[in-house]
């Protein structure tokens, strides 16, 4: 018995052994579907060819609605090319047109190489689209990022779910704006935006922790941009009623908007006439700064992102800003195109499990190098039950100034009373 032990102790070992071997030495899951590829470049070197032939599919707004994210896809199309990656947008009006929507994301199942599917942002009809892509093609990954529906819903027929920390963020974002002096907190949106699960509790966050830190919470309206007023309307009130704001609120005001198309206005009569803003609702150096700042052009930094908070931080503080104005160091929509896209290839060639937050988080750390994240797994306000398969991310704000500065923010330890606010 002892020799049998013996011997089938050391047969365990050896398969042990060739199975780090065809891994390349990682730690990361083997892909039991195909033969493992031992001519891969080292780490450091040129992508790695795929285990298989594989297309990945990325669905997400236009220029006008969510540029970022639509250049994170462009970033990821760029590095594998046209042939791997195909791209697709759906409408600016995606609430009236929801059927549109869905064909748009479920017609990318059409492709018989198809591996993965990603949406970003997955806009109201990205639930129903992915169970009818499981219903056609149950080995197609589907990945949301940033979800309009609620997440139990989306995280149903997706394999894998990331949205902003609207939890963490909420309590985050209003003890910046307390940490910089600020006494009152203004938050913008509409009706369609506070009926999703994620941005009214993270309203019910903001307004518990203005509480916590003496700071008044107000909340202002402005008009829904996928409505008849159209984008163009939605900015032009914003600029109308933004002085009204900073002068009935004050100059240690701070603002947030919902709304992507709300941005560049509001920055643009903060930069104008005071007021804080920590961060954009989806935060990059892209998001509204641009235009708030005179059509700043960004031309030569394209895809740099050192480089666009770089000038976009100078132009802001060459107007005044500094101290004042706050993004990620890193485009989140940007961030979440590439790099949930990055993490579907990483799985289909065997090298990353779908939802292993260390995984999904090296994906994203790939694009955005020098800043922190933190995030943690979903749970269910009402159920008390935590989604394995969707995850909160956020990271670190950076305000800009001469110099400007990270504020730890992903080191802060959010209060637990926080996560089950309502």
């Amino acid at each position: 018995m002892k020799k049998f032990l013996t011997m089938l102790l050391a047969l365990a070992m050896i398969l042990s052994l060739a199975a780090c071997g065809g891994n390349g030495g990682s730690n990361a899951p083997a892909n039991t579907d195909t033969p493992a590829n031992t001519d891969q470049p080292q780490e450091g070197g040129d992508a790695a060819e795929p285990a298989e032939d594989w297309h990945i599919g990325i669905i997400t707004g236009t220029v006008s609605q969510s540029e970022d994210d639509l250049r994170g896809a462009e970033a990821i199309q760029a590095k594998y090319g046209e042939d791997k990656v195909k791209l697709a947008t759906y409408p600016d009006n995606f609430t009236e047109e929801l059927e549109t929507t869905i064909q748009t994301i479920v017609n990318m199942s059409d492709d018989p190489l198809m591996k993965a599917i990603i949406v970003n942002q997955s806009v109201p009809g990205t639930a129903e689209a992915f169970t009818q892509i499981k219903e056609r093609r149950p080995d197609i990954l589907c990945l949301a990022g940033e979800a309009h529906e609620d997440l139990p819903v989306v995280g149903a027929s997706a394999d894998l779910v990331c949205n902003n920390d609207f939890v963490s963020r909420g309590y985050l974002i209003i003890k910046t704006a307390h940490d910089l002096g600020c006494d009152t907190f203004v938050h913008i949106s509409f009706p369609r935006h506070m009926s999703y699960e994620t941005m009214s509790r993270r309203v019910a966050v903001m307004q518990e922790a203005c509480k916590e830190f003496g700071m008044e919470f107000v909340l202002e309206t402005a008009p829904d941009p996928t409505t008849d007023v159209g984008v163009t309307g939605a900015q032009a009130y914003v600029l109308e009623k933004a002085p009204e704001w900073i002068q009935k609120y004050g100059q240690n005001s701070a603002y947030f908007c919902t709304n992507d198309a709300h941005t560049a206005p509001l920055l643009q009569r903060l930069l104008e006439l005071g007021g804080y803003f920590i961060e954009a609702d989806l935060p990059s150096p892209l998001m509204g700064y641009p235009n708030a700042l005179g059509d700043l052009d960004l031309t030569a930094e394209a895809g740099d992102f050192d480089a666009i908070l770089a000038k976009v931080e100078k132009a802001v503080v060459d107007a005044g800003g500094a101290g004042r104005f706050g993004t990620w160091a890193y485009s989140y929509g940007y961030c979440l195109s590439a790099g949930l896209a990055q993490h579907a290839i990483n799985v289909i060639e065997g090298k990353a499990e779908i939802t292993n937050m260390d995984d999904v988080a090296a994906a994203l750390q790939e694009y955005s190098p020098k800043a922190a994240w933190n995030g943690s797994g979903y749970t269910n306000a009402d159920t008390g039950v935590k989604e394995d398969n969707v995850f909160l991310i956020y990271q670190d704000t950076y305000i800009m100034g001469n110099p400007g500065q990270f504020m730890g923010a992903t080191e802060v330890e959010v209060p637990e009373k926080y996560f089950t606010v309502k």
